[in-house]
């Protein structure tokens, strides 16, 4: 039977806590047993909480009573303990623990629960199976290092809202109930039993209230925002997310930055007690493309992309100089002292990565020997050949990788590369924290399926003022006042300044292919708000997992969100999403139908 706390039974240290400052002193402390080690008249338990562990000591001069209540406990028994601190005896102390120098001698214990032996042992030492952990992730969620991860964003958490308030923000919360509209990805749908037919959506961000706020004169907003999207998971992405949300009325774009820098600053400093450098370095869309292949580039290593386009134009390989006659490029990364470890074998790999992304092929230069290997020799003349060797600054030692393509596959392409590359081949100083603004991105992007321009970023972004007559004419030429903040790779932030003028937002939807019906139908709450009064603004979402990610020094998500789900946004720990009675579907005005494809 489980024992019961009294009035008597106050916590005064969490286990982590004891140090030898309390050695003689009185403590009661509560946690699960770690381990426990019988070494005859002499019992040690590890007992442990968040905060860390702490020895209990029970020995002959221990009450028999409790004694035998010492031998009896296993790993993750939840105890009381009463006891006083003393001295661990010479040579047994921990220097590894910051409570290695002391134990507790108990007096007084209480078995609050048993436990069955777990399915596996919580400790760092042994990394069980993603699917066993996430099954019991309540087990998986004790571990340390899990703790201080889950710690660790707490504080992030409490250092923004200190920061934020302290600036004059208002936390507001906004729906989780919201209309659908068309934009970014897939909406969760939520069915109305009142309204049946109709569905609410879960918000992907609270982007059009948080504009709404402003109108309505609430000229700082912050919230820590639930959002949700149904899209395919990945290492820094969940079906379900928090964001640092925030939203400022007569501000410029340099204000917000400015804001969201001075955040980054200070919760660095909290945390980690790490310095970072203010104003932080920025660079445009067509620079990060064009050197890093990539809008969030990490910044940590070189290997930047090499423009060959001028010097193969006229050789004799007709995959370069088709590429480049059909507006085209030729560019390359060029690994350095990298023969040794890029094998043939593995540069074969690399190609199939490359295809993978929609390259058709990679073509590569390998200098081992006194002759570099290229793949693509016979087709130049040795002239030819030494002029790629020099615009690539290629020495005996390195390898060059080449694509041909239009440049939305050759970038992006080189770009995964590179980045695959830096981390294979340990270039990457994970103590560095390198922070990059990505700003002037494109307004719009050519949509292949549908045959017509989207949003880049989403419909409220306002385009850059010299960028305002080419809105018609020429839309992809259109730069939008719109900013990412990155973090060795990851995107952080997405912001902008939004459009608050109704005329020119029709306009804009009217590029975006939207008739006056759909523009009525999905935004006519907001574009007639818009028409009261708007003042110019602009704002910010900061995914508050990705940072903690970052901070932490964790490879996903999973390890910062106390119960993430997996590949396919199944919680493997409460099997959902799962079925639901016919009789509750009823009451909905639902009725699911399961085809042959789904059923198998």
């Amino acid at each position: 039977m489980a024992e019961l706390l009294n009035q008597n039974d106050k916590r005064t240290h969490y286990c982590g806590q004891v140090r030898e400052s309390d050695i003689g002193n009185p403590v009661c402390v509560m946690g699960w047993v770690q381990k426990q080690r019988d070494l005859g008249n002499l019992i040690f338990v590890d007992l442990r909480d968040r905060s860390g562990i702490v020895q209990l000591a029970f020995d002959n001069d221990t009450d028999k009573e409790i004694f035998d209540k010492a031998f009896s406990v296993r790993a993750e028994y939840v105890l009381s303990v009463h006891g006083t601190v003393r001295a661990r005896a010479e040579g047994a102390t921990n220097p590894n623990l910051p409570t290695g120098m002391v134990e507790i001698f108990v007096t007084e214990m209480k078995i609050l629960s048993a436990a069955q032996t777990p399915p596996f042992e919580v400790n760092d030492a042994k990394r069980v199976k993603d699917e066993i952990a996430l099954k019991y992730r309540y087990l998986d969620l004790r571990r340390p290092s899990m703790q201080r991860n889950i710690l660790m964003r707490h504080q992030i958490a409490k250092v923004a809202r200190d920061y934020y308030y302290e600036n004059g923000f208002l936390e507001i919360e906004t729906p989780m109930m919201i209309k659908s509209t068309p934009e970014g990805a897939r909406d969760y749908l939520v069915p109305s039993r009142v309204h049946k037919g109709s569905f609410y959506a879960l918000p992907q961000s609270p982007q059009m209230y948080k504009q709404l706020l402003m109108l309505s004169g609430y000229d700082r907003y912050i919230q820590l925002a639930r959002c949700f999207r149904d899209e395919d998971l990945r290492a820094d992405r969940q079906p379900e997310f928090t964001q640092i949300d925030l939203e400022m009325s007569f501000a410029t774009q340099e204000d917000i930055m400015a804001m969201n820098e001075g955040f980054i600053k200070r919760v660095f400093k909290e945390v980690l007690d790490v310095e970072i450098e203010t104003p932080l370095p920025r660079m445009t869309f067509a620079e990060a493309m064009n050197r890093y292949g990539s809008d969030k580039p990490d910044t940590r290593f070189g290997m930047e992309i090499l423009d060959l386009s001028d010097t193969v134009k006229s050789c004799g390989f007709g995959v370069f100089t088709s590429a480049i006659e059909a507006g085209g490029s030729v560019r390359c990364i060029v690994a350095k002292n990298a023969a040794g470890t890029l094998t043939r074998k593995e540069i074969d790999k690399l190609t199939e990565h490359a295809k993978g992304i929609g390259a058709k092929g990679l073509a590569y230069i390998r200098w081992v020997d006194d002759a570099p290997n290229c793949s693509f020799a016979k087709f130049l003349s040795p002239e030819e050949l030494q002029a790629i060797l020099t615009a690539g600054g290629m020495e005996q030692g390195d390898v060059m990788l080449i694509v041909a393509d239009k440049n939305k596959v050759v970038l992006p392409t080189l770009g995964a590369l590179r980045t695959l590359l830096g981390k294979k081949l340990d270039l990457i100083d994970e103590g560095k924290f390198n922070f990059l603004w990505v700003v002037e991105f494109p307004f719009f992007e050519w949509n292949e399926e549908t045959e017509h321009w989207d949003a880049m970023h989403h419909p409220f972004t306002m385009p850059l003022p010299e960028c305002l007559p080419a809105l018609e004419s020429d839309p992809g030429s259109v730069r939008a006042q719109c900013y990412d903040m990155v973090l060795n790779g990851v995107e952080l932030l997405s912001g902008s300044i939004r459009i608050t003028d109704w005329q020119l937002q029709e306009k804009m939807f009217r590029a975006l292919g939207l008739t006056e019906d759909d523009i009525a139908r999905k935004f006519g709450f907001l574009v007639d708000a818009y028409k009261y009064g708007a003042p110019p603004h602009g704002g910010s979402g900061m995914g508050l997992d990705r940072l903690a990610m970052v901070m932490t020094g964790a490879d996903s998500l999973r390890d910062v969100v106390a119960f993430p789900k997996v590949q396919n946004a199944s919680e493997l720990m409460s099997q959902c999403p799962s079925p639901v009675a016919d009789a509750d579907l009823e009451v909905l005005g639902i009725a699911v139908t399961v085809s042959e494809e789904s059923a198998e």
